[in-house]
């Protein structure tokens, strides 16, 4: 066998390529060390003129500290003292009184458009004209933007609305409510379509987070055209006499089209949709104090859907006797009085805080406390059109009702209704569509329901206020109720009708069968025999009573059937 043996591979030395040299910085010279190397990509007001830039850690964070300055300041004393000539706040000094002190992060303050055409790339303000971020009211987080008049009029643009669609995102998906500080001219018109586009943007979150965070607008300057449905999709609206307006077509196009000569406060101002339209539910003489009570508001509200609203200590007794609402409400069902003072005698400390108090004012609704916990109450108002349910107070107690369950709100309901105003404009105004509306939101609601009736409660609107028979958990009433299809006299007038008319004294007869009606089918206890009220409480025991009914509610969980969504009568 042979064998073959390899021949050892003579290794030829290849000499090794010389290390590559790393690019370094070039030698720094006295000068640039001052002053900074040359960044060519730093443009300045965005008009193409080159910028130094400081190259050092130090020299960099003292530009910042320089720029966040002048964003802070905004576009000049000149238009600042413009703002407060108006009598108006800027956005920071707004959001400075709303939130606590100090609390305040800025969101995207450098952001600036990038439109082009009409001069727009020669005005580029850092913020865009919207100052946006978040904070604390009361310690607890909230979510705030502010339109600054002083750029661009506070118009909506692209970016604009970009950092507003940001932040409501941010307020949805951290479960903390929303503040929107409104005070602009609208869509900029010289971006066109996507200015729209961004109106587009905040309506669509607007509707999605509705139900599920608290949303408030505060007016505190114009608000016209599109961007007053954003404030209409929120859940309360705010505002300031003599620098709000709000409305979807000016003074201008109203004279060209129709010939009616208005003001921007007769058109849209505060008192107007505090007292005639509903749109608001506040309205105030100063910024100051409108948002103090936006502070107040909030402490009434759970940050989202998914929590309980806050609950505070409370000194008053929950068992404290309440014997002078036997003199506030008297027997005599025709003679009047103010359900407010009722309320202030049952509540925590006699606080409460009424919501629309100018809108529809024949019903009450009110935010308070009993024994420290949050309550939604919806009251009939006597001395305002007797308490009679209509259209307006319709809709204001089903809005409230709905708000109520969507926040886990209790809802106390103290009942004195005469029944549905009649008459020819409430029939052909759509009073059973919108009547139903206050149904709907009471046979909806899964939150806590408690039926005090204080004294009458006729026909439909006793049903339609929350009685037993649509879903209240406990109905309580005052030895003073009557609960009625109508009234005595006139349920003696129809059941009666051929024997008054054949008497030989009608209005004696009248009389007689007004009193028969009354001792059978009106006294205090029939509802309770029927078990349609389930105890018959003296006045002086109702905070008591109400409070150990709430406190035993306060498990209660109801779920409503598999669906979408229900139709609600709109």
């Amino acid at each position: 066998m042979t064998t073959v043996v390899d021949k050892p591979v003579t290794q030829i030395p290849v000499p090794l390529a010389e290390p590559a040299k790393r690019a370094g910085p070039p030698p720094v010279t006295e000068t640039e060390s001052e002053s900074g190397t040359k960044d060519e990509r730093e443009t300045e007001g965005g008009a193409g003129t080159v910028a130094e830039r400081p190259d050092t850690v130090h020299a960099r964070v003292e530009e910042l500290r320089r720029l966040r300055a002048e964003v802070h300041a905004g576009p000049g004393p000149q238009a600042t003292e413009a703002q407060h000539a108006r009598g108006k706040l800027t956005a920071r000094e707004r959001i400075e009184l709303l939130l606590d002190e100090g609390s305040f992060t800025e969101l995207e303050p450098l952001r600036r458009h990038r439109a082009t055409g009409f001069g727009l790339e020669r005005r580029r303000p850092h913020t865009d004209g919207v100052v946006t971020g978040w904070g604390t009211v009361d310690g607890r987080q909230v979510f705030v933007y502010a339109h600054d008049f002083r750029i661009f009029g506070g118009a909506l643009g692209e970016s604009h609305a970009a950092k507003i669609h940001k932040l409501m995102d941010l307020a949805e998906a951290s479960g903390a409510p929303l503040v929107s500080l409104c005070d602009g001219a609208g869509a900029r018109i010289q971006e066109g379509v996507t200015a729209l586009a961004g109106y587009g943007g905040i309506f669509s979150r607007n509707a999605r987070a509705s139900g599920v965070i608290p949303q408030i607008s505060v007016i505190l300057g114009p608000c016209a055209g599109g961007a007053a449905y954003s404030p209409a999709l929120t859940d309360f609206t705010f505002m300031v006499r003599g620098v709000a307006q709000m409305f979807i077509t000016g003074p201008d196009v109203v004279r060209a089209v129709t010939g009616e000569r208005v003001s921007m406060d007769e058109l849209g101002g505060a008192d107007v949709h505090a007292s005639v339209s509903g749109v608001a539910a506040f309205a105030y003489d100063d910024e100051a104090g409108c948002l103090e009570d936006v502070r107040h508001l909030l402490s009434y509200l759970p940050s989202n859907n998914r929590q309980a609203p806050p609950a505070l200590p409370c000194d008053d007794p929950a068992d404290r006797r309440t014997d002078r609402l036997a003199t506030l409400v008297p027997a005599d069902p025709a003679r009047g009085y103010d359900v407010r003072d009722v309320i202030e005698e049952i509540v925590d400390d006699g606080e409460y805080f009424e919501t629309q108090p100018t809108w529809a004012a024949n019903v009450v609704c009110a935010f308070s406390r009993i024994d420290g916990h949050v309550v939604g109450i919806v009251a009939n108002q006597p001395i305002a059109g007797a308490g009679a349910l209509d259209i307006p107070a319709s809709e204001k107690a089903a809005r409230f009702v709905s708000l109520c369950d969507a926040f886990n709100i209790p809802l106390v309901t103290m009942v004195d209704v005469p029944g549905f105003l009649p008459g020819v404009a409430q029939e052909h105004g759509g009073i059973i569509r919108h009547g139903a509306k206050l149904l709907y939101a009471y046979c909806n609601a899964t939150v806590p329901r408690i039926q005090l009736i204080l004294r009458k409660a006729y026909g439909g609107a006793y049903i339609v206020m929350d009685s037993r028979s649509v879903g209240a958990d406990l109905s309580f009433a005052w030895p003073t109720n009557e609960v009625a299809v109508m009234g005595a006299e006139g349920a003696a007038g129809v059941i009666f009708r051929r024997q008054i008319a054949a008497a030989d004294d009608p209005a004696a007869m009248r009389e007689q069968m007004v009193k028969e009606y009354r001792e059978e089918l009106m006294h205090p206890y029939y509802a309770a025999e029927r078990g349609l009220v389930d105890d018959v409480v003296e006045p002086g025991e109702t905070r008591a009573v109400l409070a150990r009914s709430l406190a035993m509610l306060r498990t209660k969980h109801r779920a409503l059937p598999q669906r979408k969504h229900g139709i609600t009568p709109l």
